[in-house]
């Protein structure tokens, strides 16, 4: 005779996630849950959830690798399980972060002899990669003042108010005051000639910005240091030079090898850039490079045991992933400079795409430049009805991530739009954004115009007196066209 069970309500291995109880409650937000639930479940509800978050392929906002090869990714997978920090009982990792950090220190000209070995390091990112350099020169800049016997308490750094938040989370946790050189209309880099004039006694170093985050624009670092070489001989300083590459240091040696901003220039000490950006890495992984041992104080660096062997440390974080590590070491190898070079030109190439485009729309200032990283940033000639930001939320109904912002002082008049073209942006999708931008366009021109901009038309303020609507009123019959707007286009479709 065959025995039958009967499968209880708290078996789930026979029901769908959908069938069981699990998704009739919300998970819990602030509190750990008192009791399990199967993984199918968990799973399934928590990958439902994540359905709402943007398509990263279309994020245009972010320099950050959103596509690697599937054989990367299985190494990657392998990987995992593996903490970075343990060099002795992972050595050969310990040894593909030295190659990595070889190659890219040759990549950027470091003047090194055929067997040395470059000193640099693997970070989480960029941030904290820049955040090494500047302990590197406020250290060495201290040391030196003390040496002197003269005041070592009120360091500076001097940047372009275009750095990213980066600079000012370490003037802010290391105590040093950033100076930065203000912005103008037309030109959202760092100017070198008002960067020199603000050095003093106390500037550790200048940062220059090899692609700026604002418009992708290379700051001429061969010019700040040909400026600051001749201040250096007359005040008798030293001041050096930190060069911010996170997105422009896999781009400027594959597509414009001639020119100076690394370590062909002596007063540049030290360089930071982000594997995942255009080093074509997943995110999590960065680079400092310095031009020698004497610009890494040695006192910075910490020699721990504990681990199996004598292990030297100069991070702010102690555990991370060896994933990324990995990756970066398969993409130099795997693509090499040849294969490089051909993203990076296709990233310039479908940048000019999507310029030209924007451009034939006649709607449009191009606000970034021809030279520096691959991205497209663009402003309206006439925001006075529409503007910038009303355009980047329109975008979004057909799943483009497109950022809105204004400039930093003093050209925060200024609003621009930013696309990134990253490697697994096609010249299909850079043409399918020009279309979809001008449907964008089209259907705000067919909407009234923003309530403040019609109020500052007709010089209206608060409330309208001498019998004309008040504010209340006109935003009704805004609303009322909004209404008949929506209806009509849910009526037609089908």
């Amino acid at each position: 005779m065959v025995l039958s069970k009967t499968s209880s309500e708290s078996d789930v291995s026979v029901h769908s996630t959908f069938a069981s109880r699990y998704v009739r409650a919300s998970l819990p937000r602030f509190e750990m849950p008192d009791n399990s639930i199967p993984k199918e479940a968990a799973y399934q509800i928590i990958n439902d959830e994540l359905m709402l978050d943007g398509n990263p392929r279309l994020n245009l906002a972010s320099f950050v690798t959103t596509w690697m090869e599937p054989e990367c990714d299985k190494l990657m997978m392998a990987a995992i399980n593996k903490n970075y920090v343990d060099m002795d009982e992972y050595p050969v990792t310990t040894e593909l972060q030295n190659r990595c950090v070889n190659m890219i220190a040759r990549l950027f000209n470091s003047p090194l002899k055929e067997e040395e070995t470059a000193i640099g390091v693997g970070t989480v990112g960029s941030s904290e990669a820049i955040m090494l350099a500047g302990l590197a020169f406020k250290r060495n800049w201290q040391n030196k003042r003390k040496a002197e016997g003269k005041p070592h308490d009120k360091p500076n750094i001097v940047t372009g108010a275009n750095v990213q938040v980066c600079w000012e989370k370490f003037a802010n946790y290391f105590e040093v005051e950033l100076k930065e050189v203000k912005l103008r209309e037309g030109y959202y880099v760092m100017d070198p000639v008002q960067a020199v004039e603000m050095v003093d006694e106390n500037t550790i170093c200048v940062a220059a910005i090899l692609g700026s985050t604002l418009n992708g624009e290379f700051e001429d670092v061969k010019l700040l240091n040909d400026l600051l070489i001749e201040k250096n001989k007359q005040t008798g300083w030293d001041t050096p030079i930190h060069v911010d590459a996170a997105s422009g240091g896999f781009i400027a040696p594959f597509l414009y090898p001639e020119l100076e901003w690394d370590f062909r220039l002596p007063l540049v000490k030290s360089i930071n850039v982000s594997g995942h950006k255009y080093g074509l890495v997943y995110a999590g992984i960065g680079w400092v490079i310095w031009r020698t041992k004497q610009d890494l104080p040695e006192e910075l660096i910490f020699h721990i045991n504990y681990l199996g062997a004598d292990q030297p440390t100069f991070t702010l974080n102690f555990s991370k992933g060896s994933s990324q590590v990995i990756a970066q070491y398969y993409q130099l190898i795997r693509l090499g400079y040849e294969g490089y070079r051909n993203v990076m030109e296709n990233c310039r190439a479908n940048a000019i795409v999507l310029r030209e485009g924007l451009e034939k729309t006649g709607r449009f200032n191009i606000v970034s430049k021809d030279e520096g990283v691959p991205l497209v940033a663009f402003s309206l000639k006439d925001n006075s009805f529409h503007n910038e930001f009303e355009v980047s939320e329109t975008l979004r109904r057909f799943g483009w991530i497109v950022p809105a912002y204004t400039m930093p002082a003093d050209a925060q008049h200024i609003t621009v739009l930013r696309v990134v073209i990253r490697e697994d942006f096609s010249r299909t999708l850079a043409e399918r954004l020009v279309l979809d931008i001008v449907k964008v366009l089209h259907e705000l021109d067919t909407l009234p115009a923003r309530l403040s901009s019609k109020m500052e038309k007709a010089g209206e303020n608060l409330i309208i007196k001498n019998g004309k609507k008040t504010e209340l009123e006109v935003q009704r019959e805004v609303t009322d066209f909004w209404k008949k707007f929506v209806l009509a286009r849910k009526a037609a479709v089908c």
